[in-house]
């Protein structure tokens, strides 16, 4: 039996890799590297074949090295719960444990929703 030619990493993979946290450290990634490396069928280890955790972890440094803001790594996270339960913002709300008057807020902050016309009548103009 031949042995298995070691795969490489796909420049969208690294980038994931790159911008991700790591709170477990150089432990965490040597054990994400290889299940990726066990588990891909292709020569080429892509995001799909990275930890569930590592795919849809929000990312903080680009992979640049520069340090994303508080608020597009929040952003980036509520998009990505939003957009696994499928645009639902109640249940999106509940999964990020925040109210949902917050997410509107957010999502209007972001130019995701827009402003909600006042059910009021117009007043009527003078006779």
């Amino acid at each position: 039996m031949k042995p298995r030619k070691m795969p490489l990493l796909s420049p969208a993979a690294a980038e994931q890799l790159l911008g991700y946290d790591w709170p477990g450290n150089v432990r965490e990634l040597e054990n994400a590297m290889e299940r990726a490396v066990a588990l891909v069928r292709g020569e080429q280890v892509g995001p799909d074949d990275l930890p569930e955790e590592l795919r849809h972890a929000p990312k903080t440094v680009t992979a640049s090295g520069a340090v994303l803001s508080l608020e597009a790594v929040e952003k980036h996270h509520i998009l990505a719960v939003l957009e696994r339960n499928g645009g639902n913002q109640t249940r999106t709300a509940e999964q990020l444990e925040i109210g949902l008057a917050t997410l509107y807020r957010k999502l209007k902050s972001y130019g995701l929703i827009a402003s909600v016309r006042s059910k009021r009548r117009p007043a009527r103009p003078p006779k």
